[in-house]
């Protein structure tokens, strides 16, 4: 299982592979954001470690650029920077998870474990009025037209799709996407609604995600506005 960790302290990253192989993780490494993007242009990882802290470049436009150029893959964040603001920045550039330095290694490959779950065929195509979803390569399509979505945002297109006309709360998608409880914070799935919205309006989609004030959200077709 490939992972890409993006890391410009060599002893922390060295450190990192080496405890990960012990748990069969492979893992290449990347000192700077444009070695991480050569590295994301030429292989394909099931994962990606990501620390803000690079020497050439933010992290966080690091990972909009990888975003932008069709990584899919889960993308951990590691940052010293923690507070509520920082975490959206962080998601609405397209991370899935948040850890904060210093951390233990048994946290780390727990969150790691949670977010390749994510990347696990769960049920076939699914179709829903002009979008269609395939879980098991986490792309979304409207019209043919590929959504670009991110793991994420996969997850919870996934669950809203699979309850069509029925409201999925905060609480489910929380429960779904992390499986630690320190950083279960509800609030943090408004972002990737938010972008699934932009994204569908982008497409075209005549389907639209509503919420419904303390109860969740849902899709539904035919309501393009």
């Amino acid at each position: 299982m490939p992972l890409l960790i993006v890391e410009d302290d060599r002893e922390l990253a060295h450190g990192l592979c080496s405890s990960l192989a012990q748990s069969g993780y492979a893992a290449d490494v990347a000192a700077d954001g444009r070695a991480a993007m050569a590295a994301c242009a030429a292989n394909t990882y099931d994962l990606v470690i990501l620390d803000l802290g690079l020497p050439d470049m933010d992290g966080l436009e690091v990972l909009r650029r990888l975003r932008a150029g069709g990584l899919a893959a889960p993308v951990l964040i590691l940052t010293a920077r923690f507070d509520l603001d920082d975490r959206v920045s962080g998601l609405d550039a397209g991370g899935d998870d948040y850890l904060a330095k210093p951390f233990e290694l048994p946290e780390l490959e727990a969150r790691l474990r949670a977010l390749l779950r994510r990347g696990l065929p769960q049920v076939s195509r699914v179709s829903f009025g002009d979008i269609d979803f395939e879980p098991a390569t986490r792309q979304a399509s409207v019209h043919g037209r590929e959504l670009g979505l991110t793991a994420a945002e996969a997850t919870v297109l996934g669950m809203l799709l699979r309850r069509p006309g029925r409201v999925v709360s905060k609480s489910q998608f929380v429960d779904e996407l992390y499986d630690h409880a320190d950083e279960k914070n509800p609030a943090m799935i408004e972002v990737f609604i938010s972008r699934l919205r932009r994204k569908l309006a982008d497409a075209q989609s005549d389907a639209m995600i509503r919420a419904l004030r303390g109860l969740g959200y849902r899709i539904e077709a035919g309501a393009h506005g």
